[in-house]
């Protein structure tokens, strides 16, 4: 049962060895202050498989087989104005005949087993976008001259998404990749938030010391 997958724990503390120059870095988040994913679910049954959590770490897809479609991990809350912090490690394939891509939906909705909303990206020629998924796709490229340095391309990343009101700015290794001001009224301002992993190559994506703060 995918219940059962998501009665863990968190992770307390992470290590990442050598973050661009700044060397040795601790990611330590309280865990009165990780998000409980005890919730969270597939968008579509049929891919439950693709996710599990495993002490409080989010992984989708194994690396090994190639992702049959783009599958999503979501929440069941809706969120407005908030920032999500959190570690990420995307992997896999190159030469698998697919995309190596994820990205942290925010502000989605599930439409006719679509999740469609904002997305900040992860992944080569897609770090730090946010992109409009199913909607109106890229928004606004990422700027990652400066986060160059500081990538660990295949290692672990730290990401934070900040939305309040109309702005959304996306950070990666603490550089500031992007900022959108939304001029379209008709777009929600409010909505699921969720893990996702694109079809195509034999990929995996982790997730780890996910917080959430409402704005």
């Amino acid at each position: 049962m995918i219940a059962n997958l998501f009665k863990t724990t968190c992770i307390l503390v992470i290590f990442l060895t050598s973050i661009g120059s700044f060397g040795q870095t601790v990611y330590s988040v309280p865990p009165k202050d990780v998000v409980d994913l005890s919730d969270w679910k597939p968008v579509k049954s049929e891919n439950k498989n693709l996710w599990k959590v495993i002490d409080g770490m989010v992984i989708g897809g194994d690396g090994l087989s190639n992702v049959p479609t783009n599958t999503y991990l979501c929440s069941t809350k809706t969120y407005e104005d908030f920032e999500l912090r959190c570690l990420f490690r995307l992997s896999g394939n190159p030469d698998s005949g697919g995309m190596i891509n994820s990205g942290i939906q925010y502000r989605s909705s599930i439409i006719e087993g679509k999740m469609v909303g904002y997305q900040a990206d992860i992944g080569n020629g897609y770090w730090g976008d946010i992109y409009d998924e199913h909607r109106r796709a890229k928004l606004v490229g990422g700027d990652v001259g400066s986060l160059k340095s500081l990538l660990k391309v295949d290692g672990w990343n730290s990401y934070i998404v900040r939305v309040k009101g109309n702005k959304h700015e996306l950070y990666i290794n603490g550089i500031k990749t992007c900022e959108y001001i939304e001029k379209d009224s008709s777009i929600p301002t409010k909505g699921i938030i969720g893990f996702q992993l694109h079809k195509g190559g034999n990929a995996m994506v982790e997730f780890i010391n996910i917080t959430i703060t409402e704005l």
